[in-house]
């Protein structure tokens, strides 16, 4: 974990929680309209960790309040497939935060990742900073749909690993195979066939939290 001063072991690169006044001037992708987005942060207190390299935005984590049974109405090309446990949600606290997708590299709101920021811990960086704003701000318990270890489908997919999760002391309450996940990355040669079904598994992580005091 790192320290409360917003600046982890990745050099240079520091890290805060999203505010209504960012809004228009970061990436918002995947995150729905403004009004949406400005509504989600005024229940919630925010929507995103950000990532920054001086003034500028080179990544996020997006989050939103968990909703059990939640699901994607375009299976995993909607942002809402983070929060579809396919029959696997869990029943947790109604203060709970749902992990949504990584954008390391995002320097605009396209597509495009900066490759040089990959491989510089700042994924795990973002999820850190996440459980640390979670817990100050009164959250039971983070829910995270990990991806398949392969990074090329991590990558696709814009998440991170079980063993990324198990290292921050979640527990993973179920696995299943994802065969539209399994279907893309074979189409899109992220992954062979004889890899599956382990380059399309997908794990319901939770962290409990301690109750603040």
């Amino acid at each position: 974990m790192t320290s409360g001063t917003g600046i982890s072991a990745t050099q240079h690169i520091t890290y805060r929680a999203m505010s209504a006044s960012d809004v228009g001037s970061v990436p918002v992708g995947c995150m729905g309209g403004p009004d949406e987005l400005e509504a989600r942060i005024a229940s919630l207190g925010s929507a995103a960790i950000l990532a920054f390299d001086g003034d500028r935005h080179v990544g996020q984590l997006q989050f939103r309040r968990y909703i059990r049974g939640q699901r994607s109405p375009d299976s995993i090309w909607d942002p809402l497939y983070w929060m579809d446990f396919d029959g696997h949600a869990p029943t947790l606290p109604p203060s709970t935060i749902s992990v949504f997708c990584y954008h390391v590299g995002q320097l605009d709101d396209t597509d495009d990742r900066d490759s040089s920021y990959f491989g510089r811990g700042i994924g795990a960086g973002l999820l850190d900073h996440l459980l640390e704003w979670a817990a100050s701000t009164g959250a039971a318990a983070v829910v995270a749909k990990a991806s398949p270890s392969l990074r090329p489908v991590m990558g696709f997919m814009g998440g991170q690993p079980v063993e990324v999760y198990e290292e921050r002391g979640f527990q993973i309450v179920s696995s299943w195979s994802d065969p539209d996940l399994a279907e893309a990355v074979v189409e899109r040669g992220l992954a062979a066939t004889e890899q599956l079904p382990a380059a399309a598994t997908v794990s319901c992580c939770v962290l409990n939290l301690p109750e603040s005091h």
